[in-house]
């Protein structure tokens, strides 16, 4: 009897021999009925291929392969593309696959059957978890006919061998041609900055950042240049006024002397009372009598001279006869000397005017060549980036058409068949062991579920520590079973022993 008391050892026993017969029972049959059961359900072969991932055959440090995405993630994309209607319908009829549901079901139930016998797993590696580089994958295929079975998944392998050839060879013509593109909107602009900087330096020519030095030695050289010819051209204008005067003072002297001679000229005269004057400076103080008496004919002879100058600038010379006055030597070379220093004068003014103006070129040059430094910079900064940029594209570019050639060559990454799909011998569903095994622990469960039904039912009492828990009254004495009711052996007469021992306790 089951009760609210702890159970021992020996109770357990004493149940498993009262109800052996329920436990053994459909410990029996469950065998049995599962190994028929096996027999009953319809028989699946499964085919299974390893496939292995082999790695690109040049070596990645000379060819890049612009196919570098996760392989599972690649993995699952093509599953779910070989997996789809599209691709599988074609194989169903093929292979007249589920031809007993073919007239009662859909297409699309069969299309979900036919995925449900598909399994797809990447290998493992040693360490019992999968690495970025996933050496391979298995198919399997499971179906009723062992042949069919194989031949799918001989089908379903090569789709998935063409599938990732086409998928790495577009992907690598796809990212080619998009580089493709882009190298050239990159060279568009890459020209556009080579016109803008050729254009620049054809607009600020002397201008150029390093050309500093050589403006600023330009703009030396013309301000010494100007300087000297500024210099060369008061000086040509000294003289010419000095020769004018003295071609003026000629000509009077030559209208007023008698006869037509030629007098010392009045320029002679100062010049001789100039130096008598300095003789006697340097000989007296300037209150002398001597020095004030030549102070004031020279005096007297400037005022000549300048009468004279006013005379003959008031009253044109009038054309002389030359058969009755012939011009004296000295005014002829007088007249020489003026027109030579006006040629001069107008060379020399032209070049001044030319010297200015280089000068003012070199000028502005020079207080523009911050502006233009800056300028400069940008305009070739952002070349260098527009030329960096380029050059890195086609790089890439360079790079990506090497991988699309590895790719259109297979030489790079391919799934290679390792083990061909196999022809089941065995059906791997229903497996008959399993089955077996699995009916042996049911019946066994059965069993022991029924004996605690029906121990948790019987209300007898069969020991003394029985009575002790439900009636609260010890065991006085033991009549043992006699003839055919009673048990064989020792143990009742222990219990009893006990019995009387915890009695008397």
């Amino acid at each position: 009897m089951l009760g609210h008391r702890e159970l021992s050892m020996e109770d357990y026993v004493g149940m498993l021999r009262r109800r052996w017969v329920l436990i053994a029972i459909p410990t029996v049959l469950g065998p049995l009925i599962g190994y028929g059961v096996s027999l009953v359900l319809q028989e699946r072969y499964t085919s299974q291929t390893l496939v292995l991932v082999e790695q690109q055959k040049v070596p990645e440090k000379f060819i890049s392969s612009v196919v570098n995405d996760d392989f599972n993630q690649r993995l699952s994309t093509m599953q779910e593309r070989i997996l789809s209607r599209t691709q599988l319908q074609p194989i169903i009829e093929k292979y007249n696959l589920f031809k007993g549901d073919a007239s009662l079901r859909p297409m699309e139930d069969l299309v979900d059957k036919a995925r449900l016998g598909i399994k797809v797993a990447t290998v493992r590696t040693l360490g019992g978890r999968a690495t970025a580089e996933v050496p391979g994958f298995t198919i399997s295929f499971t179906y009723s006919e062992a042949r069919t079975a194989q031949q799918v998944c001989q089908e379903i392998t090569s789709m998935f061998i063409e599938e990732n050839l086409r998928v790495r060879g577009e992907k690598a013509a796809n990212t080619a041609k998009f580089l493709e593109n882009q190298l050239g909107d990159a060279k568009r602009k890459l020209d556009e900055q080579d016109a803008r900087l050729a254009d620049f330096q054809r607009r600020n020519i002397g201008q150029m950042p390093g050309s500093e030095s050589t403006s600023l030695g330009m703009l030396m050289g013309g301000n010494a240049q100007l300087d000297a010819v500024t210099q060369l051209i008061q000086r040509t204008q000294q003289d010419k006024s000095y020769m004018e005067t003295l071609l003026a003072q000629q000509v009077a002297a030559l209208q007023t002397a008698p006869g037509g001679a030629n007098p010392q000229t009045l320029d002679r005269q100062l010049a001789q009372l100039q130096g008598e004057l300095v003789t006697l400076e340097g000989r007296y103080t300037d209150t002398h009598p001597d020095v004030t008496k030549k102070r004031n004919e020279i005096a007297q002879i400037q005022k000549r001279i300048e009468d004279l100058n006013k005379a003959a600038k008031a009253q044109p010379a009038q054309p002389m006869d030359t058969a009755t006055v012939m011009e004296p030597p000295q005014i002829a070379q007088l007249r020489n000397q003026i027109r030579q220093l006006d040629q001069t004068l107008k060379e020399k003014t032209r070049e001044q005017q030319r010297l200015q103006e280089a000068v003012r070129i070199y000028q502005a040059r020079v207080q523009m060549t911050p502006t233009v430094e800056q300028e400069y910079k940008e305009l070739t900064r952002d070349y260098d980036i527009a030329l960096g940029f380029y050059n890195d594209l086609l790089y890439k570019k360079t790079q990506a058409e090497l991988s699309h050639k590895l790719e259109t060559t297979q030489q790079g990454e391919q799934f290679r068949v390792m083990d061909a799909a196999n022809l089941p011998t065995s059906p791997s569903f229903p497996d008959r062991l399993l089955f077996s095994a699995g009916g042996l622990g049911g019946g066994l469960l059965l069993g022991l579920s029924v004996m605690l039904l029906l121990e948790m039912k019987d209300k007898t009492m069969r020991t003394d520590m029985d009575l002790v828990h439900f009636l609260d009254l010890p065991a006085l004495a033991h009549i043992p079973l006699v003839g055919a009711a009673a048990p064989s052996g020792g143990w009742i007469l222990k219990r009893s022993r006990k019995a009387e021992e915890a009695g008397r306790a």
